[in-house]
């Protein structure tokens, strides 16, 4: 143990030009350089002068100089200096203080010691049982009290049920209910499916009552309006442009189809919302296709064509056959 404790003194005097001390300084001076030295060279400081083996050097020389200075304090007098470096005692070393407990041998103030707890353990074990019994008798008064009060809301509502019924016997007497709506006649107040619940029965009724319909079937009756306004809107444009069309009657028709692909991209997005909110696999709707819109429409424009044609055609046919028949009754007419 000394040969390993041993430092020679050089390494000491480079310990301390090392942390830029003289011999016989304080220890606050060798913590305060030590702290400056370590800020300065540490890898991890962001300073310019950074070095992992120079901060390796002033650690060294920390502790050769820590020990230099702890060997130096025992041989001088003091308390205050010694409790410094004075290492701690061994865990083991606590166990033979007993808390101040018993008188003797180590063994003797051991049996002492176990017979302090056991005595302190039941006092404890007395104390909680004496807690816990205070506490349930003051819990069961607390609970009488609740009891009372309970029972005299119990017996304020019956009274009140007691003469609301005895108001409507009264009433019934005096004949008040006997021109009533519907008197003699069954309740309507159960659905013809035993399986739903009369509570939601009754939400249901009021809800349909006051005008409320579940957000699918608003999704649902919007989809369907926009895409029978959007139908219409590009058969009209169509029907505008005439036929044949022209190269600049090509280009807006061409637009108009732009701008409604672009109204059936946001229609399908209110789709999918809807699928989302749909409680019903079988009412799930799919996607408007915008070729087969634009081809539906362009065969509703050849079907209205055809029909404005042929109603001219019948329109002509019968002012000739008015103009034919008047010429035909004057010749009959002439013969007479």
């Amino acid at each position: 143990r000394m040969l390993s404790g041993y430092k020679p003194k050089n390494d000491v005097n480079d310990s301390y030009k090392i942390l830029e001390l003289e011999e016989g300084c304080s220890l606050d001076d060798v913590r305060n350089s030590y702290r400056n030295l370590a800020k300065k060279y540490h890898p991890d400081s962001r300073s310019g002068m950074a070095d992992s083996k120079a901060f390796i050097r002033v650690e060294e020389a920390y502790r050769v100089v820590l020990s230099d200075l702890a060997g130096k304090q025992k041989s001088e007098p003091g308390e205050e200096e010694e409790d410094q470096f004075k290492s701690k005692s061994l865990q083991h070393r606590h166990y033979l203080s007993f808390e101040g407990v018993g008188i003797g041998t180590p063994s003797q103030r051991e049996k002492q010691y176990m017979q302090f707890r056991v005595d302190r353990a039941t006092e404890q074990v007395l104390e909680y049982r004496q807690q816990r019994l205070e506490s349930r008798y003051a819990g069961s008064d607390l609970s009488r009290a609740q009891d009372v009060r309970q029972s005299k809301k119990v017996k304020i509502t019956q009274a009140v049920e007691r003469l609301v019924e005895d108001l409507i016997q009264e009433s019934m007497a005096k004949g008040d209910f006997d021109n009533l709506s519907g008197k003699g006649k069954p309740l309507q107040k159960f659905s013809d499916s035993p399986h739903i619940d009369p509570m939601t029965h009754n939400l249901n009724r009021i809800l349909i009552d006051n005008g409320y319909q579940p957000e699918w079937i608003l999704l649902q009756k919007e989809i369907r309006e926009t895409i029978g306004r959007l139908r219409k809107g590009i058969v009209a444009a169509r029907r505008k442009l005439g036929e044949p069309m022209s190269l600049p009657e090509q280009k807006q028709w061409g637009r108009v189809c732009e701008q409604f692909e672009e109204d059936i991209r946001k229609l399908n997005k209110r789709v999918d919302n809807f699928n989302l909110v749909v409680p019903i696999l079988s009412r799930q709707m799919v996607h408007f296709s915008t070729d087969k819109e634009i081809l539906r429409a362009r065969k509703t424009y050849e079907a209205v064509v055809e029909k404005v044609s042929d109603s001219d055609t019948k329109e002509n046919e019968g002012e000739e056959g008015k103009r034919f028949g008047w010429k035909s009754s004057l010749m009959k007419w002439l013969k007479l």
